[in-house]
């Protein structure tokens, strides 16, 4: 039965007596998040505010810096989704092209936005057990924040209690890992991370004891957060498949306030949930365990790009195209972005992987660029050399939208047509960033993991991107998220029955039960029920199970900007509080 409907509590509407009893049971790690931009503003929230010249400075200097935003609770890699999703007024940006710029802190106000005024840095599975109780007694909604990392804002909400697992740290190996519970024949080579580690951290720590850990693309991405729990694509995916596929256990807080163990022998339920039905929903992750595969794979790497003149890019994404399906069967993943291609593959030989990339070789020198065919004895290596220059930017305004593109669409004159037209369709407005990583080759059993089975039968993982700025109008801001959903639906159009990325999907992404889930929705629905039965837990778009509703940014017929919020909770002392 669904508990009836009552109104979300704002943290302010609390007594202060509750807060400090708070405070107390998580040993005083309750503290009171606010925008990290904030010393540099004159007004916070419309009234009068001292600015500090000094810790403004160090704000500016580390405004794009992940290594900053990642060790401040206030700020998130995409800075924009804090604040356009919540009203047409609020927002507390720097330009993130010249953070200095004194026109942002000069011309307007900084506001809280979706930033959670209060904040549990998590050391313990007691520290979440208290949050879910505070939550459920007082109807405080719950978020889960760790590195920052989301393309979609749900790692942030207005006026809610944050739990920030930053902090949960350590990792360690074994070569007979046995998930716990399970036959002592079930032995495997693998990694366990706390939730708070980032994958630097995490493959110097691999490189050293001689192992490779499949992961993100990014220093700063958790790796036993929302990167694994959605999915999990590396440029490695092609031959060693998803976070997701190799994923072995999970120590899990779930809202019951039971700590849980997950894994093929016991809770077997929630652990398939968390192989791809999205981290904030079934609980919170302490530490995971993963497979990893042995350090000495050397990799075949071609870094190749050329300067953009006129219309040179249109024969650079035929030969892509056309070229596709051979390089996928060759174990080919990488990042491809307007005139630039870095690929990697542990499968072919330095002359095998030279022959294979010698038609678009030839284009690129054809047009004054570069052409780099090298081996790498590491990912470590590779992830030196060439990840920490061309990872993805942090502290921007930037709106992204993404589709799984099928295989079938590059094994046929039609099809390669079709992807050809839709990427010509987009280039007045944008390149397309184009990951090849997803686990074509990967030997994947069906039904193991609860991502969209789209990964599976593709060959791209393509976005669009759009983008407004700290000064944009309303209307900018606007005309942005209406863009990338334009850009976005030309790869919808000839993959109606594919899927998207769950952390990289539209923020207002079609028919997302479908785009992220596919057939698994059903499923995860009932699990979600099974282990949050007052639904403590949710995002936006993580499910949208019948308990909270809660909805960025809204462009309506008048163009603004609305934060719509619907908490089903149960107990009989809101009415008290109220």
């Amino acid at each position: 039965m669904i508990p009836p409907a009552i109104a979300l509590v704002a943290p302010s509407a609390l007594p202060r007596a509750l807060w400090d009893s708070l405070n107390v049971t998580v040993g005083g790690r309750l503290a009171q998040g606010t925008p990290v931009s904030l010393p540099c503003f004159n007004t916070y929230d419309g009234q009068s505010y001292q600015r500090n010249g000094t810790a403004c400075a160090a704000v500016e200097s580390g405004y794009t810096s992940p290594s900053f935003r990642v060790e401040n609770f206030g700020a998130y890699m995409q800075a924009s989704l804090l604040f356009s999703r919540t009203s047409t007024s609020e927002q507390c940006l720097l330009d993130m092209s010249n953070p200095s710029n004194p026109q942002a802190w000069t011309n307007f106000n900084c506001s809280q936005g979706a930033i959670p005024p209060y904040y549990i840095e998590v050391r313990s599975a007691k520290d979440v057990i208290a949050a879910y109780a505070f939550s459920e007694a007082t109807g405080v909604p719950l978020t889960i924040k760790n590195a920052g990392h989301d393309y979609k804002g749900r790692s942030s909400l207005k006026n809610s209690l944050a739990l920030w697992t930053l902090n949960l740290k350590g990792i360690s190996y074994s070569k007979t890992f046995v998930p716990e519970g399970c036959p002592r024949h079930l032995k495997y080579t693998a990694m366990t991370v706390g939730a708070g580690m980032g994958w630097a951290d995490v493959y110097q720590y691999a490189d050293a004891n001689n192992f490779t850990a499949i992961g993100g693309y990014h220093q700063t991405i958790g790796a036993s957060g929302g990167w694994i729990m959605g999915g999990g694509h590396s440029v490695l995916t092609p031959v060693f498949g998803l976070g997701v596929d190799r994923a072995l256990e999970f120590k899990i807080v779930t809202p019951d306030g039971s700590v849980r163990t997950a894994n093929e022998c016991q809770n077997s339920d929630l652990y398939w949930a968390l192989r791809g039905g999205g981290g904030g929903t079934f609980g919170v992750v302490l530490e995971s365990s993963s497979l990893v595969e042995p350090r000495t794979i050397p990799l075949q790497v071609a870094n190749l790009s050329f300067p953009i003149v006129g219309n040179n890019t249109h024969d650079w994404f035929k030969i892509l195209i056309n070229n596709t399906y051979k390089w996928g069967t060759e174990g080919w993943g990488g990042h491809i972005q307007g005139s630039s291609l870095i690929n990697v593959t542990p499968l072919l030989s330095i002359d095998q992987a030279k022959e294979s990339l010698q038609e678009v070789s030839d284009y690129v020198l054809s047009q004054n660029g570069t052409v780099v065919v090298e081996t790498l004895p590491s990912w470590y290596a590779f992830f030196t050399k060439y990840v920490l220059a061309a990872e993805a930017p942090v502290g921007t305004e930037y709106l992204l939208g993404t589709r799984l593109m099928p295989s079938s669409l590059f094994q046929t004159q039609t099809g390669m047509e079709q992807m050809y037209n839709a990427i010509l369709n987009i280039l007045p407005y944008a390149y397309p960033y184009i990951v090849v990583g997803t686990p074509f080759l990967y030997n994947h059993t069906a039904g193991t993991t609860s991502v969209t089975p789209a990964w599976y039968n593709s060959f791209w993982h393509i976005s669009a991107r759009t983008s407004f700025l700290f000064n944009s109008t309303l209307a900018a801001k606007v005309n942005a998220y209406q863009l990338g959903n334009q850009l976005v639906q030309n790869f919808y159009n000839i993959s109606p029955d594919s899927g998207a990325y769950f952390n990289e999907g539209l923020v207002y992404e079609p028919n997302y039960q479908q785009s992220y889930w596919g057939p698994n929705y059903d499923r995860l629905l009932s699990i979600k029920k099974k282990y949050d039965p007052l639904g403590l837990l949710d995002c936006w778009q993580c499910g949208e199970f019948p308990y909270m509703f809660i909805q960025p940014l809204v462009v309506d017929s008048e163009l603004m900007f609305q934060l719509g919020s619907r908490v089903n909770l149960t107990r009989g002392i809101l009415a008290g509080l109220k």
